[in-house]
């Protein structure tokens, strides 16, 4: 089981919405050039959460999306299945019929690890993903300025 680019690509592009989403709606042109992300595919995952009330879309000049609620109210869970993305370990997508209609041997096994991955990113949420991307480019300024300030005493 993995996380297909359909899941990764939507969450990325929440985080970008959500960082820059206080200043009004945001263009999926705009977060397509920043996140190298084709706009085709971004309009197509972005169909799907509005479908799924994840974000919320602003038609007319100016317009773009915003998040239909606030950030700490979205889990990474709830943007991965609303863009349909699978997160299943099972042969049998759950139903216990990996095997002629049994479960397999191993089946407990991976539908363990799906609730243990289900449970770990709705544990995460959208808001908690922008701020340690904040305090992660504070700490890339730092350095860069720390650096500078090195060269210019050298």
């Amino acid at each position: 089981m993995r996380l297909t680019t359909k899941g990764r690509f939507a969450v990325t592009a929440m985080v970008d919405l959500a960082m820059r989403g206080g200043k009004g709606p945001v263009t999926l042109a705009g977060i397509s050039e920043r996140q190298k992300i084709s706009l085709s595919y971004l309009e197509q995952l972005f169909g799907k959460l509005r479908r799924n009330n994840v974000v919320a879309s602003v038609r007319g000049p100016g317009g773009g999306y915003c998040l239909a609620r606030p950030a700490n109210k979205i889990s990474v869970v709830d943007i991965i299945v609303a863009v349909d993305e699978a997160l299943d370990a099972t042969n049998c997508e759950t139903r216990g019929t990996c095997q002629d209609g049994k479960p397999c041997l191993t089946h407990d096994l991976w539908y363990g690890l799906n609730e243990t991955i289900h449970e770990y990113l709705g544990k995460i949420n959208l808001q908690q993903l922008v701020d340690g991307q904040i305090r992660s480019e504070s700490s890339e300024s730092i350095v860069k300025v720390s650096k500078s300030a090195q060269q210019a005493i050298a």
